[in-house]
């Protein structure tokens, strides 16, 4: 499933004094099979935009009372937005949202506060029975238990315990369990490594690639760890003030330590030490993942030796 945003745009509170824009002429293309970045400082518009993916913001032509905007005498045809996710289309009125989100998953920033029922069973079940009201309770139990396995979990030992009874990591694990459980295509996740510690963050990071091979073609993050995005993500799109500044691969971005500067966002590590680098004459070709910049220094040492 591809996503094919086109010309989106987005206030908060419209027609009060606390109109906000959220999104302002967005238009971008996510391929199916990516693991996409999307960063931004905050207020830049990321997650109003990752929002409008499966509907829980619809656009204006998909609701009811909308009327296509006329064209003014002299005047250019208005712009209508657009967006694509698949086969479906939620510019239009007819859009089966309830299909959209079996198919595109999202998962919250801190997911695991949205836990709530007596065991994790029950919870990582409970997206599957809404979406699948004729599944057999076999079939159910061994979804549920592919899903939690999938996520790292044994299932025997934490399947009649109280999600509220583990640890942090093990919440997010289930939370992201209960969103996976339907196997959507695309896998939408808002800040999925945050809070957690270096090592939580590296296994949270590792589950996403199993996900990303396995169950989920789609995977797009929304992040503001330049790192993260460096070694995990295929492109990424830069946001600022409701736009779209770049949209290209971390080895392509984070070569624009300058620009993403000026727009108060940072560069990953590795970027930091070859700019060091570079004011001592030594250049380094990398993609910017640790073992890339690496094996770059190790072959200019050798070179020089």
């Amino acid at each position: 499933m591809t996503i094919t945003a086109e010309h989106l745009s987005y206030v908060y509170h419209p027609g009060s004094p606390f109109a906000a824009k959220a999104l302002d002429d967005v238009s971008l293309t996510i391929e199916e099979g990516e693991f996409f970045g999307i960063i931004g400082h905050t207020g830049s518009g990321k997650s109003t935009f990752v929002k409008h993916l499966n509907g829980l913001i619809r656009l204006p032509s998909s609701q009811k009372h909308y009327k296509k905007p006329k064209a003014k005498k002299g005047m250019p045809s208005p712009v209508v937005p657009s967006l694509k996710v698949g086969e479906y289309d939620l510019s239009s009125r007819k859009t089966d949202f309830y299909g959209l989100r079996k198919k595109v998953g999202m998962v919250f920033q801190y997911p695991e506060a949205q836990l709530f029922a007596e065991t994790v069973f029950e919870d990582v079940a409970f997206g599957l029975k809404n979406f699948e009201r004729d599944m057999k309770e076999k079939e159910t139990e061994a979804a549920v238990k592919a899903a939690i396995e999938v996520v790292g979990l044994d299932y025997a030992a934490v399947k009649d315990v109280s999600p509220f009874d583990l640890s942090g990591g093990q919440k997010r694990r289930v939370a992201i369990a209960g969103v996976i459980v339907t196997k959507p295509e695309i896998l939408v996740l808002d800040e999925p490594a945050a809070g957690l510690d270096p090592l939580g963050k590296k296994e949270i990071m590792a589950l996403l690639h199993r996900l990303h091979g396995d169950w989920c073609k789609t995977v797009v993050i929304v992040s503001h760890d330049m790192d993260e995005i460096a070694e995990n993500c295929t492109r990424a799109a830069v946001f600022s003030e409701g736009k779209i500044v770049y949209a290209l691969p971390p080895k392509e971005l984070f070569l624009k330590a300058d620009e993403l500067f000026a727009l108060g966002l940072d560069i990953p590590l590795t970027a930091k030490l070859r700019l060091a680098l570079l004011k001592r004459g030594i250049e380094t070709d990398c993609d910017f993942t640790v073992d890339s910049f690496v094996d770059a220094v190790l072959k200019k040492r050798g070179g020089a030796s």
